[in-house]
C-alpha cells in the first residue's frame, strides 16, 4: 500500500516538473537548465527570484505549479516521513514486544540455527504447542521467522548474552542446529557454563564429530546424515514397518502418538506391576518399553513387570488417553 502511494506521488512530481520545464522553455524561452531550476525553486518555496521577468503565459505556469506542485510535493514528503517513522517505530515497539515475551518464557526451548533442520524442529514444536525461541544469526531469515510468528533473536548462539537473552536460566533445553559442527560445540560449551544442569540436544554433520560434542557436554547427538541414510536402507528392508511408523505418528488425523511418562514419587503406579496398573484396559495404551531408573531399557515388557518410582514408560494411543493417563503419573 505505501509503496503504491510514494509511486504515485513521485509520478505526479515527476509530470509537474516536465510540465513546467517545458513550459517555461517553450513561453519564456528559458535554456532547459533555467527552466528546471525554475521549477525546483518555485515547488520548493525557497523564496529566490525569477530568474526573469514572467509574461502572463509565464505566470500561467507557475500558478499551475505553486497550486499542484507544492501539494504533491508536500504528499511525497508526508508518505516518505510516513514510512520512515512507522516502519522504525514498529520495529522497535515490536523488538521490544519480543524481548518482553521472551523474558517472560519458562521452560522453553532455544533453537539455535534457523536452516533445514532448525526450520523442521520449530514446525514440529509449534504443531505441539511447545514454547520456544530461536537464535539466528542471519537477518535475512527475519521475514521468514516473523511470517511463522516466531519468538526470535539476531545474535550469535555462541555468545553468552544471546543465551541468556534467549531465557537459558529458566529454559528446559537447548537445540544447536547450526551448520557447523565447531560452532554446536561451542554452544554446548556456553550454555553448560551458564546452566550446567540443562538439556542439550546437538546436530552433528560429521558423525567423527559426535564424541567431541559429548565431551562438550551434550546430552545428546543427533546425525541428520546418519538418520536420514538408516531410515532409506529401512525402507528397502522393511517397507511395511516404516509405512506403519509414518501413518501412526506423523498422521495427525489418526490421532495417534507415542510418548514417555515418568512414574512420579507419589504416582498410585507405584510398586504395581503392569497387569496391575490396568493401563491397557482403562486408557488403552500399548506399552512399548520401560526405561528404569538405573538406565537399563525394557523392550515390550512383561505383564508382571513392576513400575517404581522414576521409572519412564513409553507407550502408544489415543492423544487423549495419553493425557488422560498423565493425571495418574
Amino acid at each position: 500500500m505505501d509503496s503504491g502511494r510514494i509511486r504515485l506521488a513521485f509520478i505526479l512530481l515527476f509530470c509537474i516538473i516536465a510540465f513546467g520545464t517545458v513550459g517555461y522553455h517553450i513561453f519564456e524561452g528559458m535554456p532547459f537548465f533555467d527552466a528546471f531550476y525554475m521549477v525546483l525553486i518555485t515547488i520548493s518555496t525557497v523564496g529566490f527570484s525569477e530568474i526573469k521577468p514572467l509574461s502572463i503565459s509565464g505566470r500561467i505556469i507557475t500558478i499551475l505549479i505553486i497550486s499542484t506542485g507544492i501539494t504533491t510535493m508536500a504528499y511525497t514528503i508526508g508518505t516518505l516521513l510516513r514510512m520512515f517513522i512507522e516502519g522504525e517505530l514498529g520495529r522497535i515497539f515490536g523488538r521490544r514486544k519480543l524481548e518482553r515475551n521472551i523474558s517472560a518464557m519458562q521452560g522453553h526451548f532455544i533453537i539455535c540455527g534457523y536452516g533445514r533442520i532448525g526450520s523442521i524442529i520449530c514446525k514440529e514444536l509449534q504443531e505441539d504447542s511447545i514454547p520456544f525461541v530461536i537464535i539466528e544469526e542471519d537477518p535475512s531469515k527475519n521475514s521468514d521467522l516473523e511470517k511463522e510468528g516466531y519468538l526470535y533473536i539476531n545474535m550469535d548462539a555462541t555468545s553468552e548474552e544471546a543465551l541468556i537473552k534467549a531465557g537459558i536460566m529458566s529454559a528446559k533445553g537447548i537445540v544447536t542446529a547450526v551448520r557447523s559442527d565447531a560452532h554446536n560445540v561451542f554452544i554446548t560449551l556456553t550454555a553448560k557454563g551458564l546452566q550446567p544442569d540443562i538439556f542439550v540436544l546437538s546436530r552433528a554433520s560429521d558423525v567423527k564429530n559426535e564424541a567431541k560434542l559429548i565431551k562438550a557436554g551434550a546430552s545428546r547427538v543427533v546425525s541428520p546424515y546418519l538418520l536420514g541414510g538408516r531410515r532409506m536402507a529401512e525402507v528397502l528392508k522393511r517397507p511395511t514397518v516404516v509405512d506403519f511408523i509414518d501413518i501412526a505418528m506423523a498422521n495427525r488425523k489418526l490421532g495417534l502418538a507415542m510418548e514417555e511418562a515418568r512414574v512420579g514419587d507419589r504416582s498410585t503406579l507405584v510398586g504395581k506391576n503392569l497387569i496391575d496398573s490396568h493401563l491397557r484396559q482403562n486408557y488403552g495404551v500399548i506399552i512399548v518399553a520401560i526405561k528404569k531408573t538405573s538406565g537399563e531399557m525394557i523392550y515390550n515388557p512383561l505383564p508382571s513387570e513392576k513400575l517404581d518410582a522414576g521409572d519412564v514408560i513409553v507407550v502408544i494411543g489415543k492423544k487423549e488417553a495419553l493425557k488422560r493417563m498423565s493425571e495418574i503419573m
